[in-house]
């Protein structure tokens, strides 16, 4: 019997799922995982409707190789696995997307330091890498460096990645408008990449692939300034076109 309270619960719940994919998984290396398990839940349900149209032989098949297929995906995507258990258990990320208050404060001053720091780098040829994760991404970055939790300054940036310095190799990671690490490790993308991206790239373009972050990118070789979001890259020649990208990624 029709239901409107059904249909209604029935399309919260598909919304929900749609703005997760949307958010966290699409354009990521999760995303083939999830259609797995779709593609799985729909084995299933074929099989059970096999059962209930009483053909058995058919049932049985398809309830084996769905079973086969599940324990399978164990072991194919414990990495992936691994990465969704632990954004499970940010309690802390979780708290700050359902406490966070709908009206964003700008931050002038290091929206500033940043757009100074990188025009300054492009002309200079100096490479550098700065993460802005969302507050589910913890877990993708391999390691987060060296504390620093200071102010965000073009002077510091210069100075972190200058490079005669320890830490210029690596990335420094944002997080709450401040400079939270430095030197931190990423991800490396497997995929095959023109020649001109080296690592520094590489490992934008890796985190970019298994998170929400969005990485900023400042070519040692060609100075060029590249946004990697969503597994693909986005140059920056305009500086007001740059400003106002980073401006919408420090206060979203």
């Amino acid at each position: 019997m029709f239901s409107w309270l059904v249909l209604i619960q029935v399309i919260i719940i598909a919304a929900i799922i749609l703005f997760v994919y949307r958010t966290f998984v699409e354009n990521t290396s999760s995303e083939k995982m999830v259609r797995g398990l779709f593609g799985l839940a729909l084995l299933w349900i074929l099989s059970f409707a096999l059962y209930w149209a009483h053909l058995d032989l058919l049932g049985r098949f398809f309830h084996w190789t769905a079973l086969f297929l599940s324990l399978s995906l164990v072991v194919v995507f414990q990495p992936e696995l691994r990465k969704f258990m632990a954004l499970l258990g940010n309690v802390q990320g979780w708290r700050r997307i359902f406490m966070r208050g709908g009206v964003s404060t700008k931050n002038t001053s290091a929206l500033d330091a940043i757009c100074t720091a990188t025009e300054y780098m492009s002309s200079k040829h100096t490479g550098a890498l700065i993460v802005f994760p969302s507050t589910l991404d913890e877990s993708a970055i391999e390691k987060k460096g060296v504390k620093i939790d200071a102010e965000i300054t073009s002077e510091l940036l210069l100075t972190i990645f200058f490079n005669k310095t320890p830490l210029h190799d690596g990335a420094v990671i944002i997080e709450n408008n401040r400079i939270a690490y430095a030197g931190g490790i990423l991800p490396l993308s497997q995929n095959n990449l023109n020649w001109k991206y080296g690592t520094r790239h590489r490992a934008a373009l890796g985190l970019s692939e298994v998170s929400s972050a969005t990485i900023l990118v400042v070519s040692e070789e060609s100075g060029d300034i590249s946004i990697a979001e969503k597994g693909k890259f986005t140059k920056y020649d305009d500086m007001k076109k740059l400003r106002a990208k980073l401006e919408k990624v420090l206060n979203k």
